[in-house]
């Protein structure tokens, strides 16, 4: 029997998440009374987009990177938010206070260019405002993925040039990742491992990819992959700790000789990996991924006791 498939987002079962609120559009309903039309354009052509973040001990972690990101990302597409920083922060508290959470709980904010006059592609269908949707749910990652780490395969599907779709955009288009997806699911793998245009080491389907040799941190340049939040704190954690780290161009040789390999995301923090296109990564030690987890783990205190007030 193969083994199970797993993903960087496998999370422990919590019932509690069958009976979630979630906020639409300034309303907050069961998760069963929410709904958006089948005109809205996230809907109908995938344009929209969207954070995921984590709720630590009442705060929303590094709430003001992922604000960077998220108001950047929607002036680049001429998307009006609708409100503004505080605006987003006051519907998360209340969200947040609507399911009584405070602490292990991820949330994907969402934002379309809202309800279509006609199904078309044009934006200027969209007349009516944006469409905001925030789903929270209590969850906290599968103890087993940092036992047994993930499996990539190396997929086909590659994340293009910046003039097709700039993988810099965390937007509601996700089809790109979704194919390399089943293609790793096709190849026996939990992941796919995704190469630039240029045939260098990129990211995978759902986060950022990383490897350690010889005690040196390496991941791609950036230019074609999302430039996750978490991404840049580790990065930031090494200059910090003094570990060598580099964002450069490397091949598959390299990864599949690495000591470690680990994945980023805001939900897994970093997640190892334990093979490549069936190729075991190092000798099954990760001293160099169990520092940075430290050390993230720390960085999210310093950030909780810092903003508390703010979410008060």
């Amino acid at each position: 029997m193969a083994d199970e498939t797993k993903t960087t987002h496998d999370a422990e079962e919590d019932q509690r998440n069958r009976d979630i609120k979630i906020y639409v559009n300034g309303e907050i309903v069961h998760r069963d009374e929410a709904k958006v039309s089948v005109y809205d354009s996230g809907f109908m052509l995938g344009d929209g987009m969207w954070e995921g973040m984590r709720l630590y001990d009442g705060v929303w972690s590094f709430f003001d990177d992922h604000m960077d990101r998220f108001f950047d990302s929607c002036k680049a597409v001429s998307l009006d938010v609708g409100m503004d920083r505080d605006g987003i922060m006051q519907a998360l508290k209340a969200t947040a206070q609507a399911n009584a959470m405070t602490t292990d709980v991820h949330c994907r904010l969402m934002l379309t260019r809202g309800v279509k006059a006609k199904p078309f592609q044009h934006p200027s269908l969209s007349r009516s405002g944006p469409t905001l949707v925030i789903i929270m749910e209590h969850s906290r990652p599968a103890a087993a993925l940092l036992a047994q780490g993930i499996r990539l395969a190396t997929v086909p599907q590659v994340r293009g040039l910046p003039m097709s779709q700039d993988a810099k955009y965390n937007s509601h288009s996700k089809l790109n990742c979704v194919i390399a997806c089943l293609q790793a699911e096709q190849a026996g793998a939990d992941e796919g491992l995704m190469l630039d245009p240029y045939g260098f080491v990129n990211t995978t389907n759902a986060c950022n990819f990383f490897i350690v040799r010889r005690g040196e941190v390496w991941t791609s340049t950036g230019d074609y992959c999302m430039n996750g939040v978490t991404r840049q704190k580790v990065i930031d954690i090494c200059r910090a700790e003094g570990i060598p780290v580099s964002e450069k161009n490397y091949s598959l040789y390299e990864a599949y000789g690495a000591d470690e390999a680990f994945l980023t995301g805001t939900f897994g923090a970093q997640t190892p990996v334990a093979t490549i296109d069936g190729k075991p990564i190092g000798d099954g030690s990760r001293p160099v991924t169990e520092r940075i987890r430290q050390v993230y783990k720390d960085w999210i205190a310093e950030d909780v006791q810092r903003n508390a007030h703010r979410w008060a």
